[in-house]
């Protein structure tokens, strides 16, 4: 009878599930840490401007500079790393409906389209020439231009990132994107902007909904509703570029290879597609959407956590000042090409 559970109890410990618990629960900790802080930042100023997000990978990463988990946390935290940041990005599709996209009238969204195709290639240019190498430049471009951590992610993904750079982008993209968030609502009166125009420009420039939120509210309803909108078309962006970045990043190196549809699109992209169609088809249900975002919330923050248990704090030392001023100078860009945009366009809800 011993011996019969003993040999339960083994099976049970070398289960790919129960191989994974002691990383995921690792995450899972950090990230609860992050909500925490998060929750503080709320109760303190109202908005958090820095997210349990950001703070899921600066808690990994500070919790990885004192300290090296040991072998039996590895595959849970590669598992929340990859897998879960992947779950999460194919649930985004479920938060974009063609009815809302088509809304925003054809001039605006072709106006979207140029100027995140165009930040996309003058913010690659802009951090190779801070020095930082290709894989970096292109994670900050995808960050900076589409919408921040999920894109980096997803990007990061196909191009088999090394997680060192994907913690990076990041966290500098983010804590930057915070100083914008402040920042921006002073250029209303600054500019002249109306709240329609001012929205607009948010929503084009802050990398992360929330934070688009939290930059445009002060203004007022009508740039929040404009400035979701437009940031929600942006997130639509994210599929063509995953797939043109799977495609620039195929293995060659055996001579010209034949790839499948599926082998070349990566699985959670296709899932984002699927659920937008879904979505804008009806078959999801409004009173889900909440829902759906707060899973991919968490699982995003899970993923953060697990990269930055994998940052090597030296390495984030020597890229950050050419880090900081490639986001900075891409930051800038992105400014003038959006305001350009939205001073030249006519913007209605």
């Amino acid at each position: 009878m011993v011996s019969i559970v003993s040999a339960l109890t083994s099976d049970r410990r070398h289960h790919p599930a129960f191989t994974l618990l002691p990383g995921v629960a690792l995450c899972a900790a950090i990230g609860c840490m992050a909500w925490l802080v998060e929750a503080v930042e709320y109760r303190i100023s109202g908005h958090p401007y820095i997210e349990a997000l950001v703070l899921a990978i600066l808690l990994g990463a500070g919790i990885r500079a004192v300290w090296t988990p040991s072998k039996v946390f590895t595959p849970g935290i590669l598992f929340s790393a990859k897998t879960l940041l992947e779950v999460a990005v194919m649930m985004l599709g479920a938060s974009l409906s063609a009815t809302s996209i088509i809304a925003a009238g054809g001039p605006l969204l072709i106006g979207i389209a140029g100027v995140v195709v165009s930040s996309l290639i003058v913010s690659y240019g802009l951090s190779r020439l801070s020095g930082l190498p290709h894989t970096m430049a292109v994670l900050i471009a995808c960050g900076n231009s589409i919408c921040g951590n999920s894109a980096i992610a997803a990007v990061a993904s196909v191009m088999r990132a090394d997680g060192n750079d994907v913690a990076a982008a990041v966290a500098f993209t983010a804590l930057l994107g915070v100083v914008m968030v402040l920042l921006l609502p002073l250029s209303v009166p600054l500019l002249a902007m109306s709240e329609l125009q001012y929205g607009a420009m948010a929503g084009l420039t802050v990398y992360a909904v929330p934070q688009v939120l939290a930059a445009t509210m002060p203004v007022g309803l009508v740039s929040a509703q404009i400035g979701t909108l437009v940031k929600l078309v942006r997130v639509l962006m994210l599929g063509p570029v995953v797939f043109a970045a799977a495609l620039a990043s195929r293995d060659t190196s055996h001579g010209a290879v034949r790839l499948s549809f599926f082998k070349l699109v990566p699985w959670f992209v296709i899932g984002f597609a699927v659920l937008s169609v879904a979505r804008s088809l009806g078959l999801i249900p409004d009173a889900i959407i909440p829902m759906i975002r707060q899973i991919a919330t968490v699982f995003t923050v899970l993923a953060m956590a697990a990269l930055g248990l994998g940052v090597n704090v030296s390495s984030l030392r020597k890229t950050g000042l050419r880090a900081t001023i490639a986001v900075l100078a891409s930051m800038g860009a992105l400014l003038l090409m959006s305001y350009a945009l939205v001073t030249h366009i006519s913007i209605s809800l």
